[in-house]
């Protein structure tokens, strides 16, 4: 009996690694937990684009949108370690959302860094009848009719929801947050005028800015953003020092994936993203390139984990 259960033991791990040799040997899929247009999902595309070519097997994107980007997120967490279902991971589901509320997964023990790819910057936008000419203006007009504001989101809990929180209290700002399942249909009602502002993506509002439908003052990063050289930093004009902040978008799969399909994929990336092609994709789309290998990229999410603790901690943001 011992000597057949060695002998199986023996013929699965041959199989195994047979099976990893080989790997890919079928399409794989991409899951993106947000809707269409969305940054993560610009990004994703991007990527599962490129690795389809260099793996030889077609990478398939997979919307799974809802619940601030965790639905998809627990999809990837849940699904089988071989290395055939990725993640197209951002800042929302894998860093914030988890110290805000309950999330039916546990990322650091159920999902495996590969690479970051992007990193995206907020700006803050309104309709363009809003009467104020700068952030300074802008933040003024809010704090004097506490609550008759509306500010959108592409979720509750998602990384957009959270810089906005963090710009509000930052400001002492009162305003009343509209969730909506994406970045998309969160700046249309801004951009209609139903809702009164948002902090979004640059890869959602440039585009709308560019056309007219929305008025920008300002990005969430300190240093500005090549993106938008026009549009300066909040945190020099509206006065609002260490205001810093952007979401970081990268690659993960299913913990327990063996190290050499890991290594499979993370070097796939790493290839796609010297790629000039790639890299000017990554820029048109909005986001700017902020390539991190797995050996960078898992203590990045420490140092990531660690900063939003301490925003929400100063800022006291909680989701009702």
């Amino acid at each position: 009996m011992k000597r057949f259960a060695f002998v199986f033991i023996a013929f699965a791990l041959a199989g195994a690694a047979l099976a990893q040799q080989h790997y890919p040997n079928r399409p794989l899929r991409m899951v993106i937990p947000w809707p269409p247009g969305q940054a993560t999902d610009l990004a994703g595309r991007i990527v599962a684009q490129k690795l389809s070519d260099l793996l030889n097997q077609q990478v398939v994107a997979d919307n799974r949108p809802g619940a601030g980007g965790m639905i998809g997120t627990d999809v990837v967490a849940k699904a089988a370690p071989d290395g055939y279902t990725l993640l197209a991971a951002s800042a929302g589901p894998i860093t914030i959302s988890p110290l805000l509320q309950k999330a039916p997964y546990d990322y650091e023990r159920e999902l495996a860094p590969v690479a970051n790819v992007g990193l995206s910057p907020y700006i803050l936008v309104t309709n363009p009848s809003f009467p104020a000419k700068s952030a300074l203006e802008f933040v003024a007009a809010v704090k004097a009719a506490p609550g008759r504001y509306t500010f959108s989101s592409s979720g509750a809990g998602a990384a957009a929801h959270l810089v906005a929180e963090w710009f509000n209290n930052m400001n002492g700002l009162k305003a009343t947050h509209v969730p909506f399942k994406g970045s998309a249909p969160a700046l249309i009602e801004v951009a209609s005028g139903q809702v009164t502002y948002s902090l979004e993506t640059a890869a959602a509002t440039l585009p709308h800015v560019r056309a007219g439908r929305l008025k920008a003052y300002g990005v969430s990063l300190a240093r500005g953003t090549a993106l938008a050289p026009d549009i300066p930093p909040l945190e020099k004009i509206a006065n609002m020092p260490g205001f810093d902040v952007g979401a970081w978008i990268g690659v993960m799969v299913a913990a327990g994936t063996s190290p050499a399909i890991v290594s499979r994929l993370a070097t796939a990336v790493d290839r796609a993203m010297k790629g000039a092609d790639v890299r000017e994709r990554i820029a048109a789309a909005g986001l700017e390139v902020d390539y991190r290998p797995t050996r960078e990229f898992a203590p990045y999410l420490k140092e990531q984990k660690a900063r939003f603790v301490d925003i929400i901690r100063v800022g006291n943001i909680k989701i009702e």
